[in-house]
Parts: C-alpha cells; structure tokens; sequence
C-alpha cells in the first residue's frame, strides 16, 4: 500500500483519554486510514520516536474574524498546535452589515476586543452585507487552519433595527421575525450556532454598552428559534456577574435552550476573592444538564487577565495626565524620560484620571499584578507580587511598578490576574478542567492585540498542568482529551478531535520535553503595521492539517490547507 503520510513509532495519545501507545498513523487524501503497525510507504514519512503523537488542537473562543480575511496564518493559535478554531464569540463581529453601520461595528469590536479601529478598516475590504457573503468571503481566503463562525448578535442586531439596535431599544415584533429569519440564514451558510453577551464589561470603544447588552429574553429566543429552525447549532455567551452571581443572566439561557432544544456553552470566570459564584453557576449547569440539558462552562486554564507594559495598549500610568504628555513618544525615548527623576516624580504625585480607562481602573490591586519574566510563569508566588516586591524594597506599589516597567528597555510586561487565581493559585481551575460539564476556552487569539496574548494555551495545558506543576496535576491523556475531542464535539465537530480510523488527518507530532512556552513579543505585523502581541514554543516537532504539514520544527511550510468549515460535522463511521 501507498499512502500520503505515515507517521512511524510515535507515542500516540488519541483524544480518547486512554492511555498512550506506540504505533503509526497512515494519512491519505486528509483522512487517517490505518492506525496501529502500518506496512507499506508513503510519499512523506516521519519518525516519531520518542515523540507524542495527538490530535490537532480545537479552539472553541476565538476573534479570528477579522485575521482570517487579512492574513493566511493564524498566529499565535496555529504554532501552538490548534488546527481548528472557531470565530465569532462574544456576539461581535463584522456581519451581517450595512455599508452605513461599519463605523458602529468597529467601534464595538475596538473596544470589546481591543482591535485598533484603523486596523479593521483597512485590513477589511468590506465587500458583503450579509452573513453568507462574509462567510464566502473567509472561504475564499487560504489558510494555515480550519476556521468556523458563530453568528454575532451586536451585528445581526444593528442590521435588523439600525440606529435603534446599537441604541439597545427594545426590538418590536418585525424585529424579532427579522433575527429569526436571519439566524436561520446564517445557519443554512454554514454558521455553527450564534453568540452573545450579556456582561457590562463589553464597552464600544466610544464607551457604551454593546447592542446585545441587556436584550430581552424574547430576543434571545427568537434567534435562538432561527438557529433551530434551519437545523440547530451552539448557543455562546458571556453572562453578566452581579452582586448576588450568574443566576440572573444563565437561567434565562438555560431555559430558552432547553425550550428551544439547542446546547449552550459560556465563559465562566473564578473571582479572585470573595463569594464563590462560581460554584453556584456550576449547581446551575448541573440542574439544566439533569432535566435533558446540554450545557458547558468555558474554563480557562491559566488567570484570565491583562498585560501591561509601555508598548502595550495600557498600563498603571495611562490614567495620570503628566504620564499622558510622553506617551505619543517612541518607546526609547519614553523610557529615557521616565528615568530621570524629576519626570519619575512628577508621574508618581500626579492624581489619576479613573473616568479614562476602565480597565485600568480595575487593575490596580497590585497583590495580583506580577512582572512577567522569560519564560513568562502564570502561576506566580504571591510572593512576587508587585505589592510584596514594594514592601519588601520599603516603596509604594506604584513606584515599584514603575520601577518594573522600566527594565528590559521599557520591554517589560506586568501579568493582571483579575480572576482565576483564587487564593493566589490555579487550584480551583485544577478542580474544575476535568469535569465532563466543563471545557477549555478563552484563548481570545485574533483579539486584544496590545493586552492579552493567550492563544497559547494549549501549550501551558502540556507544560505546565502536565509536566512542571505536581507531577500528575492533569495525566498527559486527560490534558491532550481537553485540547481535542471535548472542545470538537461541543463545537459540532464530530470528524475531529480523535486519532482513529475516518478522521480528519489533523495531527501534532511533540516533543513533550522540549515544549518550552517563550514570553510573549510586541511585533507590527497588522495591517497598516500596527502592533499585535505573539508568543512562540519550542517543542512542536509537526503540525499537520487536513494531512500537510502547516509547520515542521517551529517553522511554518507554505502548505495552505485550512478552510472555512460549514456546519457541524458528523462522527465518521469506523
């Protein structure tokens, strides 16, 4: 026998959560054919001894959206193994649009996803209007990865009521006819199901609540009725959090699921401190799933946070007006004025402005902001908190962040775990990742270009949940089960996320001991050259998609094989 590709005597851990074994991986036309002891040859064989062999990686929460029309690869997320990711999330996005309303989906997108406006609008050619036309317009650009799109709700909203969506009027009975039958469009074109946010942390960059904001239960309904009117698909949302928890914001979802029959999926965030809602959205996701329900909770595997530093979009200092007067300055020259001493005073006694920036005003508890080193560790000792570090040097918070921000050349980096580190660790993201009711996601890759950078999340869940926490924290098969088949089958993806005989040939070849995850760089690559964060790993020997090798030691091939999948997809029949 011929074949394409033969993978030979790698350690093969198949997304099943069994355990590893040795054997080879036979590939032809895109599909794994023979898995086991393989005779015969190919046109391309690898030897994978002493290697892992695994599925390719499913990202669940990405805001690809806009980089899979200007770019081919999708960095950082395809040189950390994914292969498939899925756009789209949070509700915002660039359709259904209306010439008239680009300038209100940029602004939403610029400030919910940190995306620079001018990026969009010129890296965007702005050719469709409707959410099948920009579906085709993904489709016709090629890629290193499969992308998939959930329908936005910010945008399905501003095009059914125009002015009135983004102004978050109630929508009338011809609005909600309209969404329904759009919804049902865009799952005919291929959508995977639609997204929404309900939380009041999603600010327009000019500062206002988004469209979908605090819609109406009916609205929620009506879209969700479209999606299962055209065949079903996955329901994505971001709940809001108040005082008294999620309960507010997840039953009504919850219950428009279970009427409506279709699986829901949402981000649910770990508050550093105080009362543990998020147990109580875990009793929630038990009594849906009890009762018929098919729900998951979205769980991060590291803190969800921000970065800070002088070249990123915030830090510390953004809120104070004589910090302000230098920081239009290149970075060099910046950082030579923020070292003399009259110019660090000044900064220092300066009052901040709390109206400028939201989240800067949130982060500002420097017991969780932690300098970032290389490599970067987002588990850090209390002990090395910006607070602990003053009081250990006798100076105030303030100065030691400035302190810090300066080192490297004003290069530096400050970790914000805003959430997830309860009690200043990850314990509690150990407890929840191996539930059955619980899945990776948060990635965030295409999005928050200057403030976060954790498309690399796959490789954190190899390193250090795996291999450099307590030994035996996740079981390499229980980790690889994480990455691959749970993510794909809450996705609809029943053709991946498994090294067995009909499916999709999407495979990483790793070297475990090498995986070494690189602190994250500021590199100018957007469109019009505008800046976006990148971080890099060693260790990822091949990544293969559709069976091409997209990247081969590090290095990204030519290969182009990733499309715009249509739909969910079925378990192929072994």
């Amino acid at each position: 026998m011929k074949y394409d590709l033969i993978i030979r005597n790698g350690s093969i851990v198949d997304g099943s959560g069994g355990e590893p074994f040795t054997g080879d991986v036979a590939v032809t036309d895109g599909v794994i054919v023979v898995v086991g002891v393989v005779d015969g040859h190919a046109t391309r064989e690898i030897d994978a001894s002493g290697l892992l062999v695994t599925p390719g990686f499913v990202d669940l929460h990405t805001h690809y959206d806009g980089q899979a029309i200007w770019s081919e690869r999708m960095t950082p997320s395809s040189a950390h193994g994914v292969t498939t990711a899925v756009m789209g999330n949070c509700g915002v996005g660039f359709a259904p649009c209306r010439a008239e309303d680009h300038d209100t989906l940029v602004d939403v997108m610029a400030g919910v996803e940190d995306i620079p406006g001018v990026v969009m609008v010129e890296g965007l050619p702005w050719t469709w209007e409707t959410f099948p036309e920009f579906l085709d317009t993904v489709a016709a650009r090629p890629r290193d990865i499969d992308v998939a799109a959930l329908l936005p709700h910010s945008p399905l909203r501003v095009y059914a009521m125009g002015q009135r969506g983004a102004d978050r009027e109630p929508a009338t009975a011809e609005d909600l006819a309209l969404m329904r039958k759009l919804a049902a469009e865009a799952i005919e074109a291929g959508a995977l199901g639609f997204a929404s946010s309900r939380t009041a942390i999603h600010k327009t960059e000019s500062g206002r609540a988004i469209p979908s904001y605090d819609v109406g239960r009916e609205e929620i309904e009506a879209i969700a009725r479209g999606v299962k009117d055209a065949g079903g698909g996955l329901i994505q949302f971001v709940p809001d959090v108040t005082e008294s928890g999620y309960e507010a914001t997840l039953e009504a979802v919850f219950d428009i699921a279970a009427d409506v029959e279709l699986p829901v999926t949402f981000t649910l965030g770990i508050g550093n401190e105080g009362p543990a809602h998020f147990r109580d959205a875990m009793a929630l996701v038990e009594r849906a799933n009890s009762t018929g329900g098919t729900v998951t909770a979205q769980v991060f595997p590291r803190p969800i946070g921000l970065m800070l530093g002088l070249e990123l979009s915030g830090n510390p200092f953004v809120l104070y007006p004589s910090y302000r007067q230098l920081a239009d300055l290149p970075l060099d020259e910046r950082v030579t004025e923020m070292r003399k001493p009259e110019v660090r005073e000044r900064i220092l006694n300066d009052a901040p402005n709390t109206e400028g920036h939201p989240l800067m005003s949130a982060a500002q508890n420097w017991d969780w902001i932690f300098p970032l080193g290389d490599p970067p560790n987002y588990e850090p000792d209390a002990s090395q908190s910006i607070a602990a570090r003053a009081r250990t040097r006798n100076v105030s918070p303030l100065e030691e962040a400035y302190d810090r921000l300066l080192d490297d050349n004003g290069h530096a980096m400050l970790l914000v775990a805003l959430g997830n580190f309860r009690n200043s660790s990850l314990d509690t993201v150990a407890e929840l990742i191996p539930r059955d009711d619980v899945v990776l996601g948060l990635g965030d890759g295409g999005a928050h270009y200057g403030m976060i950078c954790d498309a690399s999340f796959p490789t954190y869940m190899l390193t250090h949940w795996v291999r450099d926490r307590v030994p035996g924290t996740l079981p390499l098969p229980q980790a690889v089960r994480e990455l691959t088949s749970v993510p794909a089958r809450v996705a609809g993806l029943h053709d991946r996320g498994r090294i067995a005989v009909g499916y999709k040939a999407d495979l990483n070849i790793i070297d475990a001991q090498a995986l070494h995850l690189h602190k994250p760089v500021v590199t100018y690559d957007l469109p019009g050259g505008r800046r976006r964060l990148d971080q890099k790993a060693d260790g990822y020997v091949a990544t293969i998609v559709t069976g091409q090798l997209i990247a081969h030691n590090g290095r990204p091939t030519t290969a182009r094989p990733g499309v715009l999948i249509r739909g969910g997809r079925t378990a192929p029949a072994t």
